[in-house]
């Protein structure tokens, strides 16, 4: 099923808008998510949650200092490769307040696991994601979709140059490999951003980092011998970045884009740019909770034991709209966002 053509035929005319009550809509489906109950906080959950990440990493630093200068150790490089992954999303649900209702003990909850357990600077990817959620798939102000190395429009590939005009060519192909990298990327991306005014924190956030890689590298180079400390970064570094990369290329890739002087109101923004991925319990965990993208997106508080409950209601009200509400299987949602990366490709491929 093409729904992403359906979607965006289905986006409004500036006319239809200007005779919407805008986010009249989504009021209506916020009385029905609170009237259930869905937006009180789940504690027991993240205790339990969390709790058992925690040994997972204290099991696998266990492990690691257990082994010894061992190639045994690339094995428990994917482990931590998979709890970095979890951890991850504990920054996510962190930084969206899911845990906290306050914002102290959110924000230094991020900052210990997003800056000294991840080496991922919190208050960039929070000002990164914030921005993301306000505007998901817009062209011009989404930073998930900025043509930095890929391009996400037929638009962006037309202008496309330098690096993202060369990988752009061959991007669907290349879409998994450069995964491998994000993790790398995301701490460069972190130091660079220390010195922008946008950094509230900066020689607090970037003592986190430094600590995170003094720990992380004096660990490495001094248990294992070069070669293998090099294996082991690899494997650890490039297996997290897959990770990351399957749990967030789903929701929205090969969705609709939307382009500059497009107007939606905030739920059919939210919905048509979305996708969910059915799985059921493994693919709750693997994705922590995002696999209900549009229920996130509608609601970025809710927390994540809510969000099945909130995905039956908000499909139900959409279908009352008449609102397409798309939801496909975690294989499929990667198909189809490899293929739109070769589609809009095309463009640069057929220059060539």
């Amino acid at each position: 099923m093409a729904i992403p053509t359906v979607l965006i035929e289905s986006l409004p005319t500036r006319e239809q808008e200007k005779g919407r009550e805008k986010g009249s809509d989504f009021s209506e489906l916020s009385r029905r998510i609170a009237a259930e109950g869905l937006l009180r906080r789940r504690p027991l959950y993240y205790t339990v949650r969390f709790g058992a990440v925690a040994l997972a990493l204290a099991g696998g630093v266990a492990a690691f200092v257990t082994l010894g200068n061992s190639w045994s150790q690339l094995f428990v490089a994917v482990a931590l490769a998979v709890v970095f992954g979890q951890l991850g999303l504990a920054a996510h649900d962190l930084a969206h307040r899911q845990v906290f209702s306050r914002r102290r003990p959110s924000e230094i909850g991020g900052l210990l696991v997003a800056n000294l357990l991840l080496g991922m600077s919190y208050g960039w990817w929070m000002n990164k994601h914030t921005r993301h959620h306000a505007n998901p798939n817009h062209e011009e102000k989404d930073p998930d979709v900025s043509p930095d190395i890929l391009v996400w429009s037929r638009r962006q590939a037309s202008t496309a140059q330098g690096l993202p005009r060369f990988v752009g060519k061959h991007q669907a192909a290349l879409f998994f490999p450069l995964l491998t990298l994000e993790g790398l990327n995301l701490s460069f991306s972190s130091f660079k951003a220390l010195r922008t005014p946008s950094m509230k924190r900066p020689v607090l956030e970037g003592t986190l980092l430094v600590a995170h890689f003094a720990l992380y590298f004096g660990g490495l180079f001094t248990v294992l011998s070069p070669g293998k400390a090099l294996a082991f970064i690899a494997v650890h570094q490039g297996l997290f970045g897959i990770y990351l990369g399957s749990v967030f290329a789903p929701n929205h890739k090969g969705m609709p884009m939307i382009e500059e002087g497009t107007r939606l109101d905030f739920l059919r923004r939210q919905v048509l740019t979305s996708r969910n991925v059915r799985g059921g319990v493994f693919v709750d965990a693997f994705m922590g909770g995002l696999n209900y993208q549009i229920e996130h997106h509608l609601f970025p508080s809710m927390p994540t034991p809510a969000l099945g409950r909130a995905q039956v209601i908000t499909e139900r009200y959409c279908a009352e709209l008449g609102v397409p509400y798309y939801q496909t299987g975690l294989l499929a949602s990667h198909r189809e966002a490899l293929r739109h990366l070769r589609s809009v490709g095309e463009p640069l491929r057929d220059a060539h």
